[in-house]
């Protein structure tokens, strides 16, 4: 039976550790046949461990979003894995700790700036480095948490999302005529590295698996995994500019 992406040539962005979305977006996408290449950040040792607790090995290449450098010759060490791209995820945010939990008011630009270069800009700036690798059909899919409301303790990373959705609106407008689809996943709460630094993620856990229609299990990523590589597959060929939520249904209580 032949797999979802069989043939597909994937850059996948944001693992961290074997617990983060990103990683069983690459298991499950290598499962489906893809050839997957990871990007990593800071511990590279780390991030090349865990790449090979996949199906199949992955390689791994060095990027920090905030170096144009890496990012100037991202194509290029990217290519010396693969021959192309089908498909992209950006699975990477961060913000400094006074722009998560600390009063809102009290977040200095300094800080800001970077969670909104790290956490938004990013996404512009990753698709535009490879960009001389997409082609006609490609998909490009950026992990989101919804922005449309006011999260405690989420403050600037929830600005910082909100500018996120918008630059993915502006993406699918820009790299349409191009045969290229740019879509977001906004997924509920998975226990990952990442969200042990948000102050109160415990409590939103724990409300997201009261609240949720189809219940919600934190530490259970491979709904959001499937979901991502769906977005990636073919059988989505006239999506784009959208946001899709993967979150057992919260997004419609409007809590």
């Amino acid at each position: 039976m032949t797999g979802l992406l069989e043939g597909k040539r994937l850059l996948i962005t944001g693992v961290i550790t074997d617990a983060s979305i990103a990683f069983h977006v690459a298991r499950v996408a290598q499962e489906q046949g893809a050839e997957v290449v990871l990007t990593g950040f800071g511990r590279m040792s780390l991030v090349q461990r865990i790449a090979q607790r996949l199906p199949k090995p992955a390689p791994v290449v060095e990027l920090d979003v905030q170096n144009q450098e890496h990012l100037d010759t991202l194509a290029e060490r990217v290519g010396e894995h693969v021959d192309g791209l089908d498909g992209v995820v950006h699975a990477i945010g961060f913000a400094p700790q006074s722009c998560l939990g600390a009063p809102f008011m009290d977040a200095p630009w300094e800080d800001v700036s970077v969670a909104m270069h790290v956490s938004a800009y990013s996404y512009k700036a990753l698709v535009q480095a490879v960009r001389p690798m997409l082609t006609h059909g490609s998909s490009v899919v950026g992990l989101d948490f919804d922005a449309r409301q006011a999260w405690p303790a989420y403050n600037w990373m929830g600005a910082a999302k909100a500018a996120f959705e918008s630059i993915n609106r502006y993406m699918a407008r820009e790299l349409g005529p191009d045969g290229i689809r740019v879509n977001l996943i906004s997924a509920g709460p998975v226990r990952t590295m990442a969200a042990k630094s948000i102050p109160g993620f415990a409590e939103l856990e724990k409300m997201w698996g009261e609240k949720a229609p189809l219940s919600w299990d934190v530490d259970d990523p491979t709904p959001v995994a499937k979901s991502v590589c769906g977005l990636l597959s073919d059988w989505f060929p006239a999506t784009t500019g959208s946001m899709v939520f993967v979150d057992g249904g919260v997004h419609f209580l409007g809590l």
